[in-house]
């Protein structure tokens, strides 16, 4: 199941600014790595869900995973071969707008090779470029 927030004041929204680098979100808050990301898009709730699954498949149920972006955004999309008009279309998706140096994902009690490469499978998952990061102090 694709993550969504499970009610809206609004159920449809405007596209909004993408500009500018992460203001908030931009540091490891929980765990010893995380990834970040390097470039801005959206990343859907789907998105999200595959380098979640992909992980945690790597893990094998080790260490403690967090997930630090979640999709608000609507995106509607009007069915295909039907005429200009006739207003917006209805919600096709939910989307997470990413903008360089925010954090996606953190990661404690693991060893640092075994976060790098998880964190390695989970960016080929992603819209976009993610460097690995760790905290001050721990060993990479």
């Amino acid at each position: 199941m694709a993550l969504q927030p499970s009610r809206t004041k609004y159920r449809k929204s405007m596209k909004g600014s993408r500009a500018g680098n992460a203001k908030r979100g931009n540091t490891l808050a929980f765990g010893e790595f995380g990834l970040q990301s390097l470039s801005r898009g959206p990343m859907t709730g789907r998105q999200i869900e595959a380098a979640r699954v992909t992980i945690a498949r790597h893990l094998k149920r080790k260490g403690k995973l967090w997930i630090r972006v979640f999709p608000h955004k609507p995106v509607t999309k009007k069915p295909a071969e039907v005429r200009m008009g006739q207003g917006k279309g209805p919600v096709e998706y939910y989307t997470a707008t990413i903008k360089p140096g925010a954090v996606l994902f953190e990661l404690a009690g693991v060893p640092a090779t075994v976060a790098k490469e998880a964190f390695r499978l989970a960016d080929a998952k992603l819209p976009f470029r993610c460097r690995f990061i760790a905290r001050e102090g721990v060993a990479v």
